[in-house]
């Protein structure tokens, strides 16, 4: 039977997130980051089998999608297809001065977090790490892209020892399989520690891989 993992849906300030408190200490953060026409509820059934040591915050994203859901990037005429780093800047901006104020509301130390984000939201993990290296303690992106523009941050040796986990399914018919095997390429090439599981499935997470990024993040 699947672990519940207790939690609540949180407002603060202009942001919307479901929370779930860590039931053992040392306390570690994990922000769970929810892909296009997602929500805060889209990425919790990878929250059951997570450390008892994470608090677990998956907020909403930013930009309201006429069709349902939210998108971590604002949709304007001939913006369509993969986000550029430029793209996901203001929401990545936006989302670290939310994990800062909330972390000082409410006693938790933020200044290292783990990310999980699933395509849109992996794209937004790499942007986040990409941009705010220091911040980043681990990260996982679930069938998802570097953002266009990325690579050039991705310097020689800039990620040396960074552990990122990605998974990618062969059959994605949203993004091809290729983009993650050009983004493990070039995090490898600048120094990161990458898990790959990469599975015959679609654009989704396979039973096999979400088991490895339980044992990547540490489960019970």
């Amino acid at each position: 039977m699947p672990t519940v993992i207790e939690h609540q849906l949180v407002t603060f300030k202009d942001w919307t997130f479901r929370l779930h408190v860590a039931q053992a200490k040392p306390v570690r953060l994990v922000i769970l980051i929810h892909g296009w026409m997602g929500d805060e509820n889209s990425m919790w059934v990878l929250a059951r089998k997570l450390s008892p040591h994470y608090v677990i915050i998956a907020p909403r994203g930013l930009f309201p999608v006429k069709e349902g859901g939210y998108s971590w990037r604002e949709i304007r005429p001939g913006t369509w297809g993969m986000s550029s780093l430029e793209d996901l800047r203001p929401a990545v901006d936006s989302l670290l001065a939310f994990l800062e104020a909330w972390s000082t509301s409410v006693g938790i130390d933020a200044s290292q977090f783990d990310l999980m984000g699933f395509s849109q939201g992996a794209a937004m993990a790499y942007a986040m790490a990409l941009l705010h290296l220091e911040r980043v303690r681990r990260l996982v992106a679930l069938s998802g892209f570097i953002p266009e523009n990325g690579e050039v941050l991705l310097t020689s040796q800039r990620f040396s020892g960074q552990q990122i986990f990605v998974s990618h399914g062969r059959k994605d018919e949203l993004i091809p399989v290729e983009e993650a095997r050009r983004s493990v390429a070039l995090l490898e090439a600048a120094g990161a520690d990458v898990t790959y599981c990469e599975s015959d499935t679609g654009h989704k997470v396979s039973k096999e891989c979400i088991k490895a990024v339980e044992m990547f993040l540490g489960g019970h």
